[in-house]
């Protein structure tokens, strides 16, 4: 009862102290032990809204049940299989594929520089590691490096992509080294995205599309411009749609930025020639920045399919589009034949940017003070890999053949084995590091799911990983058209595991 209301003669009978808790405000409060508490500062009404909005399908809630799974069958509960098979995410080395033999090694000696005076490494190790130590402050990678990366590391970044290109220059000026290829990404959405209402930036993104744009969108508040591959087509850009999205996005934001995934993730598709010539010649007209993820460049699988950069045919097109057009390009170290996930290493390249805008980047960066040293190192040697002669470059080539060999061999058994299973079609995987098969449900099952708040795919998928132990991302997660339902599914290790669960769910 507050004191407020009563009479003076009543409020008489109160304590001093019971007075003064009742004509506290409703955020302060008094705990058991006498001690005053408040309200929080940060609650859910009170945080950025924009993050709220945020969604990553890739660790979402199916993810967090198959870690709640993996302890339970730490505990010994029973359940009708022994292993949750994590098949949600590109994470190379946890599916079992091994590390290169001399990326480790240089990176074991620039982590312990006294391993350079032992003989168990290879010369060749030795030099790149004294390299990439003498380029250090204090000949450690446990100091600071410069933010926009190593200088050395930049300069082999540089040659490895005119290598890649034919002979296109780049100017290492133009490199940056990134926190994986997700940082450059999300630092460049930083930089395009203003404006209010119908001057609020739009950025045009593939559906099926990679969370991390979605989310970072989100995050920054931009306006979502959906364009959607051809499924019927594996999953290949169609310049109609790019066009009808633009147009009807420009009813009601600004777009400024095109999004291409090459090749593909979730979808597996590998761009051709002559659809990226479209591509630039479109970004042209429009005025569009281009964005090109061109992190599985080394995952191309299917036969007349090839990797053809951004970079490339852009400057093949000549001055009126390489002098011109604006493209942001990005590599990582965590997928292809590395996927060296955990040590974060990366590259971004800027192409005509604008010259007071690359000074405003170079300035944000630096609000990070710098990428991962032992991922700037480790880039270094993706792009600086061992040469004919030197010691390591049998073992090396040997290596990086077999880990690419296995990863096609695995992405043709995934689209068989699927293609298998009544209910569920797949296209062919030319490239990168999952499949994202067409799944048909019945209605049933939508209807149970709906009852349930599900999207029905999310539905299957968790019904998948309850009963048989696989852990996949429900299409919805990353877009897909109406009335369509899919799923990611990363390489699998076990495939015999991967066929037998599928087909014990007779329901689909």
């Amino acid at each position: 009862v507050c004191v407020h209301s009563l009479s003076v003669e009543g409020s008489q009978h109160f304590t001093s102290k019971e007075i003064e808790y009742c004509n506290m405000s409703a955020s302060q409060k008094m705990t058991e032990n006498g001690v005053f508490s408040r309200d929080k500062v940060l609650t859910i009404d009170t945080m950025n809204p924009t993050v709220k909005n945020v969604e990553y399908a890739v660790r979402g809630p199916i993810v967090q049940r198959a870690m709640q799974i993996e302890k339970e069958l730490r505990e010994g509960v029973k359940k009708p299989f022994t292993e949750v098979i994590k098949a949600n995410i590109g994470d190379a080395h946890a599916m079992g594929q091994q590390p290169i033999t001399f990326f480790r090694q240089v990176l074991a000696l620039c982590s312990y520089p006294e391993l350079l005076n032992e003989n168990m490494f290879p010369e060749d190790a030795k030099n790149r590691a004294r390299r990439i130590l003498q380029a250090c402050g204090g000949g450690s990678v446990g100091a600071y490096s410069a933010s926009q990366g190593i200088d050395c590391v930049r300069q082999d970044v540089a040659r490895y992509i005119e290598r890649r290109d034919g002979g296109v220059p780049c100017d290492p000026d133009n490199v940056y080294l990134t926190t994986g290829a997700s940082d450059g990404i999300v630092t460049m959405l930083k930089l395009l995205v203003c404006g209010e209402g119908a001057s609020r930036t739009g950025v045009m993104i593939s559906i099926p599309q990679y969370p991390l744009y979605s989310a970072a969108l989100a995050e920054l508040g931009a306006v979502q411009v959906n364009y959607y591959l051809n499924e019927e087509k594996c999953w290949s850009m169609d310049l109609s749609e790019l066009e009808s999205s633009l147009a009807e996005a420009r009813k009601h934001c600004n777009p400024k930025a095109l999004c291409i995934i090459n090749p593909g993730n979730p979808t597996g598709q590998v761009q051709s020639r002559q659809c990226i010539e479209g591509v630039i010649r479109f970004a042209a007209k429009e005025r569009l920045f281009l964005m090109a993820d061109e992190v599985y460049q080394d995952n191309v699988y299917a036969e007349g399919c090839q990797f053809h950069s951004f970079k490339k045919v852009l400057f093949e097109l000549g001055p009126e589009y390489s002098d011109n057009v604006e493209l942001a390009s990005f590599h990582s170290t965590s997928k292809c034949y590395m996927g060296e996930c955990g040590f974060r290493g990366g590259y971004m390249e800027v192409i005509n940017m604008d010259a007071e805008v690359q000074a405003q980047l170079s300035k944000l960066v630096s609000v990070r003070l710098c990428p991962p040293v032992p991922g700037q190192a480790l880039m270094d040697l993706v792009v600086n890999s061992p040469q004919p002669g030197e010691p390591s470059h049998i073992t090396f080539m040997k290596e990086r053949t077999a880990t690419l060999s296995l990863l096609a061999e695995k992405a043709k058994l995934t689209e068989q084995i699927l293609n298998t299973v009544p209910g569920i079609t797949c296209n062919p995987v030319q490239g990168a590091m999952y499949s994202f098969p067409n799944i048909s449900l019945p209605e049933k099952s939508i209807k149970e799911a709906k009852a349930l708040g599900q999207a029905p795919d999310m539905f299957y998928c968790m019904k998948l990983l309850e009963e048989t132990g696989i852990c996949l991302v429900p299409g919805s997660g990353f877009g897909q058209k109406d009335g369509t339902y899919h799923f990611r599914s990363g390489q699998p290790s076990l495939l015999k595991h991967f066929i037998t669960a599928f087909h014990i769910l007779r329901w689909v």
